[in-house]
């Protein structure tokens, strides 16, 4: 390879050695990004430009962009350029996890797991949404305003256990308690301290996060191992019979692998699932027109302009907003500027999303705006670009998209002037911080 591949070369020729950069300890830096991170980030590209350096404690030195130009540089490289972000959260889910591998055994864990989450599985798992939207609805209350983040929770809990162990009993009712605190905590830790890969059990931070880790192991491996022996392995679609399926001599996938990949997949399956979902009814009660037009269409049978709002709402309020690469070649040439190995290249979704030069009038709420357009990269990242491209995203919008039909089918959302509600981050997704207050009535 050349060195100007292994550079990461960009059309323009590096002219400048760093960019702009945050002039603030690294510990004030990480306290005004924990605390005020999208404003901060917002701040900083409006004085340093569409480029600037930070610097903040385990995550060493980094780079944020929201260039359109820059970002397709940064998501077009390949994995000898750019890998994932460093640390990251398979240092808490473990070494089997998707999240943890790069280049072709990254490509070959996708390829194995792409079929739970495209094409005919979206059908199979339909019915299942539905019966899991239907029985979480059925005891909400009519005209009392409620917050929906924690029954699109549960939902979103269940129909992703449901899709990866495809049963139910005992033990995926365990799963269903413990893994959700798994990833909170696992989420939380990492946004202040990742995990050492050396360090103390009993007496540390962590202590509580092993513990339910243990617990989950103790209750998932018998799974794995139950599966392996189930003469209908081959007639099975949840995600634990294509993981075993697909264990070839060149994939070999320890039990313990599987195991991580399905505690990852868990946590990775519900949290953003969740946070688009309590978005989209907290958008919907401030917007009457879109929401009449969204009733009428239920009734005809229709979608197309459901998932135009799904992806509006993606647009406007992003779950997850600064998907990164780590900079893995001797150096990265973006824009002008070169960025050295060993820095993390985080792309600011929000500001992205918020070009006018993309999206005319970008602080509109305007569905209307994806109905004969398809949403593409640089412009639209809700799930990420390129390689590593959230695999559960059609998964995602597929399941948002039958929650939303069937509530509408059997309620009438309430609409107001209220306030919009500010977006809190919960873990390390961004969720309405009063929980996406609604007000509903059953359609008789």
């Amino acid at each position: 390879m050349t060195d100007q591949a292994m550079a990461g070369h960009c059309d323009a020729p590096p002219t400048r050695l760093n960019p702009p950069q945050v002039r603030l300890p690294k510990l004030v830096q990480a306290v005004v990004l924990t605390a005020f991170r999208r404003a901060a980030v917002r701040r900083w590209f409006k004085r340093h430009g569409p480029i600037f350096e930070f610097n903040v404690p385990f995550f060493g030195h980094c780079v944020a962009i929201s260039d359109p130009a820059l970002v397709r540089s940064v998501f077009a490289a390949s994995s000898e350029i750019l890998t994932n972000y460093q640390p990251n959260v398979s240092t808490m889910f473990g070494p089997g996890t998707i999240f943890a591998l790069d280049g072709g055994p990254h490509h070959d864990r996708r390829r194995l797991l792409a079929p739970a989450f495209h094409g005919r599985s979206l059908r199979y798992h339909e019915s299942a949404i539905v019966d899991e939207t239907l029985r979480e609805s059925a005891n909400w209350p009519e005209n009392e305003e409620f917050s929906v983040l924690e029954p699109m929770t549960r939902i979103t809990v269940n129909v992703i256990l449901r899709s990866i162990f495809g049963t139910a009993g005992a033990e995926l009712a365990e799963v269903r308690e413990l893994a959700p605190r798994y990833t909170r905590l696992v989420t939380s830790m990492a946004k202040f301290m990742p995990l050492p890969k050396a360090r103390t059990r009993r007496y540390s931070p962590w202590r509580r996060m092993d513990e339910i880790r243990r617990a989950l192991d103790r209750i998932i491996l018998p799974m794995i191992e139950r599966a392996e022996a189930d003469p209908d392995l081959t007639e099975r679609t949840d995600v634990l019979a294509l993981l075993l399926r697909g264990r070839t001599d060149e994939t070999t996938m320890s039990r313990q692998d599987i195991c991580d990949e399905l505690v990852g997949l868990i946590g990775a399956g519900y949290e953003t699932t969740t946070a688009a979902l309590s978005w989209v009814f907290e958008r919907l009660r401030r917007h009457p027109d879109v929401l009449a037009e969204l009733a009428r269409e239920v009734d005809e049978g229709g979608g197309a302009l459901r998932r135009a709002t799904i992806v509006e709402v993606l647009r406007t309020r992003p779950v997850f907003d600064l998907p990164g690469r780590w900079v893995t070649a001797p150096h990265l040439d973006l824009g002008g500027w070169r960025i050295p190995q060993g820095y993390n290249v985080f792309v600011s979704l929000a500001d992205l999303h918020m070009d006018p030069e993309i999206f005319p009038h970008p602080e509109r709420f305007d569905p209307g705006r994806f109905l004969d357009t398809r949403h593409s990269a640089p412009g639209w990242l809700a799930f990420g670009h390129g390689a590593r491209r959230c695999l559960g995203a059609d998964f995602a919008i597929n399941e948002i998209d039958v929650v939303l039909r069937t509530v509408l089918q059997n309620f009438h959302i309430h609409t107001d002037s209220a306030a919009d509600e500010k977006s809190s981050l919960r873990s390390v997704v961004h969720a309405p911080r009063r929980g996406g207050l609604v007000t509903v009535t059953r359609r008789k």
